[in-house]
């Protein structure tokens, strides 16, 4: 149980780190859950990180 968790808020940052790079604004989180929420949103942030350093374009 504990892996499928796991596994499941890791897919929320992966889908948010995405969002970010692709220029999507933070309103648009898919998830009500408040842990898949808070995953998705930093992995929102850390593609924003890297998109203003000018890692990605």
């Amino acid at each position: 149980m504990k892996r499928q968790k796991r596994d499941r808020l890791g897919r929320a940052h992966s889908n948010g780190y995405q969002a970010g790079l692709s220029g999507k604004h933070k309103e648009n989180c898919p998830y009500q859950n408040l842990d898949a929420k808070s995953e998705w949103l930093g992995g929102w942030r850390e593609a924003m990180d890297a998109r203003n350093m000018g890692l990605f374009k």
